[in-house]
């Protein structure tokens, strides 16, 4: 039943709110404190093999979203679990860092994520306060970013960081099915996902 309700909201839900990525030359400047990720080889900037080796902003409209919680540190990645990935700068989209997102689901070519911060955002809407987790050794507090839904290929998963309690993943779901207009469905997740085939 919980299957049948996965599949049928899969084929309803569609990725709303998040911009492609694009290059822009005003935007090539390094700025303070950042860098650019290494490249092997001749690729260009928008070489297949370079677009595929990072994590993107997932189109308006783009292939539906199924949502799962299935976490399993098996060393892959699976919905539920915290990794960590290369993500680009919304504003330069050239540079980035290696971060840890939170997989919530798939879409028909790739696995889809959210971006975790350790820096505060208590007034801002589009952040989830989460807490603190293994994926931190530190133990910093947490919060998620709503407004940004990242593709990511699990080739390109760089390492397994924790799993996400069920509790806390249903919140953070609910919170972006709010935030995006997803349908009423998803606001109720708690019936939707998948037991932790731990």
């Amino acid at each position: 039943m919980i299957r049948d309700k996965l599949k049928a909201l899969s084929a309803r839900l569609r990725v709303i709110g998040a911009g492609t990525e694009t290059e822009s030359p005003e935007r090539a400047k390094p700025r303070p404190g950042t860098r650019r990720r290494p490249r092997s080889g001749s690729q260009s900037p928008g070489s297949e093999n370079s677009r595929s080796s990072r994590a993107t902003t997932l189109g308006n409209g783009e292939a539906g979203l199924s949502l799962e919680y299935v976490p399993s540190l098996d060393g892959n990645a699976d919905p539920g679990e915290i990794v960590w990935t290369w993500v680009t700068y919304e504003e330069d989209p050239t540079q980035g860092k290696d971060r840890p997102v939170l997989i919530i689901g798939r879409s028909a070519t790739s696995l889809v994520a959210v971006m975790l911060t350790s820096k505060a955002h208590e007034d801002d809407p589009s952040y989830l306060s989460i807490g603190s987790g293994a994926w931190d050794p530190e133990r910093r507090p947490s919060a998620i970013k709503l407004d940004r839904l990242l593709r990511i290929s699990s080739d390109n998963v760089r390492r397994e960081g924790a799993i996400l309690d069920r509790e806390r993943f249903v919140k953070v779901v609910t919170a972006l099915g709010r935030f995006h207009g997803w349908p009423a469905s998803v606001r109720s997740i708690d019936d939707l996902v998948t037991p932790n085939r731990r």
